[in-house]
């Protein structure tokens, strides 16, 4: 109870900060923001309840009707995960995930710091060539297996999340705000950044991240030892070699659908019915591994979870908040470059841990153009700047795709995944503005 009146306390509080800058409307929707970040943070409701909570109150407060935020809970991206979950779960019923950690532990340092970078190399390697979503639903599974040490495994956990979201950044078909930002700066006759020279600007931003994090998550844990028996040898079984052929098909499918412009155009099919494809594929007889009883196990909450996120981003959108924010931003163009730089990458990485970072990039890159019109900043510069840290979003569950998927395994905690994310947030700040100003400045 005490922290359900800390929240109303902090709801309150903020409702009337916000008056000062924001009309009554959009003090409103910034309150209630807090409110339900709070409430994830400190789990004084459980995360499923928290995140339906914005059908009942962006109708009552005036928002965004029922219809129009009920609406942002089907969104099709939400089917890609279903069939995620869906292949997971066929993969722990096989126990496939155990045989590809024993393989994993034979390659890397029996270590906990050895396990945890392997774990963040890899998901940051597969991210960048298929969507970081799916490198999380596919290797989380693993993780969970590695050891039964809670503290352990949440960091392992974690390590993958984060990873991906590193490795994401690496190609633009690593995660959708890349995509999206090709396509605005085609819109607005930008000259696009080719896939070679993408790979060349990012790699050393993400780099400089796998060095760091997975360093300091093995901080406190090193000493642990993993359980002596899964280092044992193991022949797959027949439902292990099968699952484990529809996985690389799946793989294989992704890699040869993904674009790669101008060289690669891909086979145009549309990712997320090839993940809920393949996730219904588990159900067929004598192919598939699954009953419909499994079904149960799908992690229901991180759907409402997203559907909240793509609520507030409309939100944003249909009240006008998102208006108002640029006109403050534009005030503030006199501020030197290093300044203006740290302002919108603080600004997106902070901004996308409450709300889908897919959502809030889409809602963002007018309003960062609009900002670079009217400075000496490099427009591409700042667009990639916000894009990146659209990804860089380490905090809460909602921020990305990956965070949401290590929530859903049951090893992290918000608060966990907050104190940790907290201090990443600040790293990648820093180092994007670090490499935008002397790297990206001359490079682009």
């Amino acid at each position: 109870m005490n922290k359900i009146l800390f929240t109303a306390i902090l709801t309150f509080a903020s409702y009337f900060l916000a008056t000062i800058a924001f009309n009554t409307q959009h003090s409103i929707l910034l309150a209630l923001i807090v409110m339900l970040v709070v409430l994830w943070t400190n789990e004084a409701l459980p995360i499923g309840v928290v995140s339906l909570l914005p059908i009942v109150l962006f109708p009552s407060f005036g928002i965004l009707g029922t219809e129009a935020t009920s609406l942002n809970y089907s969104k099709s991206i939400i089917f890609l995960f279903l069939g995620g979950f869906i292949i997971a779960i066929a993969t722990q019923k096989t126990h496939l995930h155990v045989y590809i950690s024993n393989k994993l532990l034979t390659l890397f340092p029996n270590t906990p710091r050895g396990i945890l970078f392997s774990l963040s190399i890899t998901a940051a390697f597969l991210s960048s060539l298929i969507s970081n979503t799916t490198t999380a639903l596919l290797l989380i599974p693993i993780a969970m297996y590695l050891t039964d040490n809670i503290k352990l495994k949440m960091r392992l956990v974690l390590s993958i999340a984060y990873g991906a979201s590193i490795g994401g950044i690496v190609t633009p078909i690593g995660t959708p705000p890349n995509l999206i930002l090709l396509g605005f700066m085609d819109q607005h006759a930008l000259e696009a950044i080719p896939f070679i020279k993408w790979i060349f600007l990012t790699a050393p931003l993400a780099f400089f991240m796998l060095l760091i994090i997975p360093f300091f998550l093995s901080i406190g844990v090193n000493d642990i030892r993993f359980d002596a028996e899964l280092s044992h040898k193991e022949k797959l079984t027949k439902d292990q070699k099968r699952l484990l052929y529809i996985l690389g098909s799946l793989v294989l499918l992704l890699l040869v659908n993904s674009k790669i412009e101008p060289y690669y155009s891909g086979l145009g099919l549309n990712e997320k019915g090839i993940l809920l494809s393949y996730g219904l594929l588990m159900l067929v007889p004598k192919v598939g591994f699954l009953e419909w009883e499994d079904m149960k196990k799908i992690p229901y909450e991180i759907i409402f979870l997203f559907g909240a996120g793509f609520s507030i981003a409309a939100a944003f959108s249909s009240t006008g908040l998102a208006l108002d924010i640029a006109k403050y931003l534009l005030e503030l163009t006199n501020l030197p470059v290093i300044l203006l730089i740290m302002l919108v990458a603080a600004l997106i990485t902070f901004t996308t841990e409450i709300t889908s970072n897919t959502a809030l990039i889409s809602i963002a890159l007018p309003i960062i153009y609009s900002l670079s019109q009217v400075t000496n900043i490099d427009t591409t510069l700042i667009l990639l700047v916000a894009t990146i840290c659209a990804s860089y979003a380490f905090m809460l569950p909602i921020a990305t795709p990956p965070n949401a998927i290590a929530m859903s395994s049951g090893a992290v905690k918000v608060k966990d995944m907050a104190k940790f994310g907290m201090i990443f947030n600040i790293l990648g700040i820093l180092s994007i503005t670090a490499i935008a100003l002397l790297y990206w400045q001359y490079a682009l």
